[in-house]
């Protein structure tokens, strides 16, 4: 067991704001609780909630780390009470509730999967967030299966790039948004059967175009507001809309009659506030259902871009511009 040491460097955030407030301190190395494992992190994913926690508009749950991150990949250093000795020095990736943007983290061990020998541990730092967000709201609570079209807005993120990883492995046809044709092209590159450029094309007619008029089963959101409509007429009867954003606003319009006629379900979810218990089945169930392709090499996120940890600001930054396609990280070194 290797020596762990009393202090850390971790990611704060000095006061709600811009990249600018992420700023690096020395913390005590937090230690595992009940049921949890102790992880000396490698790299760090950056996701959207990062920004909106520490733009202030995303709190920390009850007991959270006060440090921003929510996945990890690294090596385990320690156990807590009711966590096997086995686990020690193995390397896993973890889904956290925060903390994950500092050199040692804690997260619940039904929460980590095992990282594959060979496989790239930034990579797998970049899984866990995205992985589970797609698999419960698309491939569970849209109950995509195969055979199934889907509609996934940005396209170029990284849970839009997820999505087309698991639609491909799992047979189901994927139509994305993205904001340019740039864009567009990438998300094609990436497996996307196909791309829409919502700036330039009516993506309403654009499903209806491709799908010959029948609509697709189920649509996974992140944008909310005025999109919430106008999904709805992109859905075939008894189709699926899953919100799990609204970057585009908190309020919608809907018309009843449409959604009556067509049988449709609206549905959302969000991930943090989870019970430990139930990020523990979902990790469960993908360890079944996903990891054979992570195994085999498979299944890899697309990556965007790395930043050492104490260059979380520019991380953002680069977040905020808008430019990414796939998962920007954070390393360390």
């Amino acid at each position: 067991m290797e020596a762990v040491p009393q202090t850390m460097t971790a990611i704060t955030i000095a006061e709600p704001g811009g990249p600018e407030v992420l700023r690096p301190v020395t913390a005590p190395v937090p230690a595992a609780g009940v049921g949890e494992v102790l992880i000396r992190v490698a790299a760090a994913g950056v996701n959207r909630p990062d920004v909106l926690q520490r733009m202030g508009r995303y709190p920390v749950p009850p007991g959270g780390s006060p440090y921003p991150g929510l996945e990890v990949a690294g090596t385990v250093v320690a156990v807590g009470p009711g966590v096997t000795e086995a686990m020690v020095g193995q390397q896993v990736c973890a889904l956290l509730a925060g903390g994950g943007y500092a050199e040692y983290a804690v997260a619940p061990a039904g929460q980590c999967l095992p990282v594959p020998g060979g496989y790239d541990l930034v990579e797998a730092a970049c899984l866990p967030e995205t992985l589970f967000t797609v698999w419960t709201n698309l491939f569970e609570r849209a109950y995509a299966v195969e055979g199934d079209t889907v509609l996934v807005h940005g396209g170029t993120s990284g849970i839009g790039t997820m999505a087309i990883s698991l639609c491909r492995l799992f047979d189901v046809t994927i139509i994305v948004t993205c904001g340019s044709d740039d864009k567009c092209a990438a998300a094609q590159n990436w497996g996307a059967h196909h791309a829409i450029n919502y700036r330039t094309q009516d993506y309403v007619a654009e499903v209806a175009r491709i799908t010959g008029g029948k609509g697709c089963e189920a649509v996974l959101d992140m944008v909310g507001g005025d999109y919430l409509p106008r999904n709805l007429q992109c859905l075939a009867p008894d189709g699926r809309h899953v919100s799990i954003a609204m970057l585009g606003g908190a309020k919608a319009q809907i018309i009843i009659p449409e959604i009556m006629s067509k049988r449709l379900t609206i549905t959302g979810s969000t991930l943090r506030p989870r019970s430990v218990a139930f990020k523990s089945v979902v990790a469960d169930e993908l360890a079944r259902s996903v990891w054979p392709f992570v195994e085999s090499g498979q299944l890899r996120p697309a990556m965007d871009s790395r930043f050492p940890l104490t260059r979380a600001a520019d991380a953002h930054a680069r977040m905020e511009e808008g430019g990414h396609v796939g998962k920007i990280v954070l390393t360390v070194e």
